[in-house]
């Protein structure tokens, strides 16, 4: 009987540990858009590193985590919300719930909705680090660079209500996030403007890969983001000088309030994701953005097709994952 129960106690074990195996992080960067219906949820893989941009309006999003992270990994070193709208945060209450979240990145500007005094009571009764984003600021988290493209501080000082603007905090550039000023709060200051005004953009890099994540932002943003990428020097944004960008979210999920031509043209993606529901009733992606893309001749994916999107990056060429 012993013996019997020694071999299947071996067989566990030995399950166990071709399952570690095959499921430890090589050393290759992936990006993954998780498909959460109509909304937005981008997580970015290198080896033991992880940051998760968005959670989706619901905790459909731990299925995508669950299935591109170890088993045994319960910790995610960085989390940013693009703004405060339920497609992009209503899944992060659960994130937070159950994951070790290191540093949660967002910009300041709050929400009435319930749903989001929920994450911020969340955020708080876990004691996760806070930092606002604003233009200007780099992060790294492992071998992952981050530049915040967007808003910009001046844009942030106009456009919030007086009486709760930001806390005057630096803005650090920085390698590390361990020298970020942290003493930053969730919801500190509202405004007339549409919160996708606000979104968070921003360049993320591994190497000679880089990558445009976009959030909702309007028409206007991106031409100004267009010109960003066109009059900063590439050293500062760590841009590929043979290709802009290599990956392009398209911003508010192919709306026709989204993505401009400047944007594409001045950025010259090698593919462009669309997040988007399936039969959705806004009725995204619109036929003009789908349009102006075909005329770019570029690849195109969108997971209300094909489901989570993955590509994968040696730091230098693009592989996509079937």
């Amino acid at each position: 009987m012993m013996r019997k129960y020694s071999i299947y106690l071996l067989v566990i074990v030995t399950a166990v540990v071709w399952i570690a195996v095959l499921t430890y992080p090589n050393n290759n960067f992936r990006i993954i858009a998780c498909d959460v219906g109509q909304g937005d949820a981008i997580l970015a893989v290198q080896g033991k590193t992880q940051i998760l941009i968005d959670g989706g309006p619901d905790n459909s999003v731990l299925d995508c985590l669950s299935h591109y992270m170890p088993f045994w990994d319960r910790n995610i070193e960085g989390v940013i919300l693009t703004h405060p709208q339920k497609d992009h945060y209503g899944g992060l209450i659960d994130v937070f719930k159950r994951y070790d979240v290191e540093i949660f990145m967002a910009n300041a500007l709050d929400s009435g909705a319930s749903e989001y005094r929920v994450l911020k009571d969340v955020v708080g009764g876990r004691g996760i680090r806070v930092v606002n984003l604003e233009g200007g600021m780099e992060v790294r988290l492992g071998l992952i660079h981050l530049d915040i493209l967007w808003p910009s501080e001046e844009f942030l000082s106009q456009n919030s209500q007086e009486d709760l603007k930001i806390p005057n905090v630096s803005i650090q550039h920085t390698r590390g996030v361990n020298q970020l000023d942290t003493s930053g709060v969730l919801g500190s200051f509202t405004s007339k403007l549409d919160p996708n005004e606000f979104s968070v953009v921003a360049i993320l890099s591994f190497k000679d890969f880089d990558a445009l994540l976009t959030g909702d932002m309007s028409p206007e943003i991106s031409d100004e983001i267009a010109e960003q990428l066109v009059v900063s020097p590439s050293t500062s944004l760590r841009i590929n000088s043979s290709r802009t960008i290599d990956y392009l979210k398209v911003p508010h999920h192919g709306s026709k309030n989204g993505l401009t031509q400047e944007l594409l043209d001045a950025s010259n993606p090698e593919v462009a994701i669309i997040s988007v529901g399936k039969n959705n009733s806004y009725g995204h992606p619109h036929k003009e953005v789908s349009d102006m893309l075909a005329s770019f001749k570029l690849r195109v994916f969108r997971t209300d097709k094909e489901g989570d999107i993955v590509i994968e990056s040696d730091g230098n060429k693009l592989f996509i994952k079937e």
